[in-house]
């Protein structure tokens, strides 16, 4: 048997817009990269069992069900997929684990720092036997911030000085928005600060390669009090009653209100006035931070800047230039190099869709665009190759739990009023 004869039967838990991202590329991947395994959507997990038979067969999956348990036991599964809210991603990842399923987790990685580093741990020993885990911040795969990394890598900025990270969206300015599990902290964690913010902390350490060492934060709860959930939930503004989908981290149908009664004694639950509940996250997460290689970086996460549906940009400035990403632009960077005569010197714009640019070989001819789904596939793509050949993915879960403590170390800092807080170490660091 050749090595492209090789399967990986996937399993995957949750089935909503992270999941319809991930059926994306499990179905693509083969068909676009010429990989060492062939993947094989073999099951789909999600409460609701006529919901998740839908979803099977709406995206592809040979079967389905409503027990993760019995996912992530069968000898029938090789890769399990969590794309489930962060309460659930502990056990389940380490139930795979420990079982010898290889493991893509959805970001950020945990609710806590103690879950998230009962993941990474359970990930180093299951390495040990050759079983494989990653976690999914699918920004990496952007073309445009892959070489924007390698301009880094390759000193074409000099020294880097500054760096400045904004993730705006404006999904919940309407105070009328209802309670949905991402506005939860016991199943969501935290607010715009682990939504979106994780995304920016991990795009912009894996640009630098500089890590984050301490912060100084304030975060904010704009709408305090929301009604619970019956019609409409994340982004989209639509909600089955199974759990809402926002595009941005997981969602499988958990952790939704049904409309009846209060959560928590809020409210009206006769019928007779709105049933609300408290939001317990943050709307917005405001921080500066040092990186350990000397750079100065401003970070601003929201889910209040109107106007704003998915805007994230970051800007590099070193001695020698300046690079700019621009996910609204997603297949271009800005490069500013001081190191041109002054009479050429200027932002050049690149076009991000040459053959020799990051994962662009198997797609289109330069100048045909890329966009927001491709990421999920350059991401299956890397972690096939990492299963088959060998090697460990990146981000690993040691690299989840290092933005998990930059997380901890933002929400320590804004309870207690902006003062700076070191973020904690890594196991890993602390050995080197």
């Amino acid at each position: 048997m050749s090595t492209h004869d090789r399967h990986l039967r996937v399993g995957m838990v949750g089935y909503a817009f992270m999941g319809a991202a991930h059926s994306q590329a499990w179905r693509t991947v083969n068909r676009v990269y010429d990989l060492p395994a062939r993947v094989r959507m073999a099951l789909i997990c999600g409460r609701d069992t006529g919901k998740v038979a839908d979803a099977a067969d709406r995206l592809g999956w040979d079967a389905y069900t409503t027990d993760w348990r019995r996912l992530v036991e069968s000898d029938e599964i090789d890769v399990v997929d969590i794309c489930t809210p962060g309460d659930s991603h502990a056990e389940i990842a380490i139930a795979a684990l420990a079982a010898g399923k290889h493991v893509l987790c959805e970001k950020p990685l945990a609710n806590t720092v103690a879950e998230a580093r009962a993941m990474a741990a359970a990930a180093a020993t299951a390495r040990e036997s050759g079983v494989r885990a990653m976690c999914g911040f699918t920004y990496r795969r952007v073309p445009a911030v892959t070489l924007m990394r390698q301009l880094v890598a390759e000193g074409r900025l000099g020294t880097i000085r500054h760096v400045r990270a904004a993730y705006l969206q404006d999904w919940i300015v309407d105070p009328q928005f209802p309670l949905v599990w991402r506005l939860q902290r016991d199943k969501a964690g935290s607010g715009a600060l682990g939504d979106i913010g994780a995304h920016i902390i991990d795009l912009t350490q894996y640009v630098t390669g500089q890590r984050i060492s301490g912060v100084s934060a304030i975060t904010e709860t704009f709408v305090k009090e929301r009604p619970l959930p019956g019609g409409s939930s994340g982004l989209s503004a639509h909600v089955d009653g199974h759990g809402s989908a926002d595009g941005h981290g997981s969602a499988d149908g958990h952790g939704s209100a049904d409309g009846h009664g209060s959560a928590d004694g809020h409210g009206s639950a006769d019928g007779h006035g709105p049933v609300t509940g408290l939001v317990t996250v943050d709307d917005a997460a405001v921080f500066v931070a040092r990186l350990d290689g000397g750079a100065l970086a401003t970070y601003e996460a929201t889910r209040f800047a109107t106007g704003r549906k998915n805007g994230l940009r970051v800007e590099i400035n070193g001695s020698l230039g300046t690079v700019v990403f621009d996910l609204e632009r997603m297949n271009e960077l800005e490069f500013y190099d001081a190191t041109r005569p002054a009479a050429e010197q200027g932002f050049t714009r690149i076009l991000v869709t040459e053959g020799e640019h990051p994962y662009m070989s198997a797609w289109w001819p330069p100048g045909h665009i890329i966009g927001y789904e491709h990421t999920f596939t350059h991401q299956a793509r890397d972690f096939v190759e990492a299963i088959a050949t060998g090697t460990d993915p990146a981000p690993s879960f040691a690299d989840g739990l290092q933005v998990q403590l930059v997380l901890d170390a933002v929400a320590r800092s804004a309870e207690l009023g902006s003062s700076w807080a070191e973020v904690e170490p890594t196991l890993e660091a602390v050995a080197a």
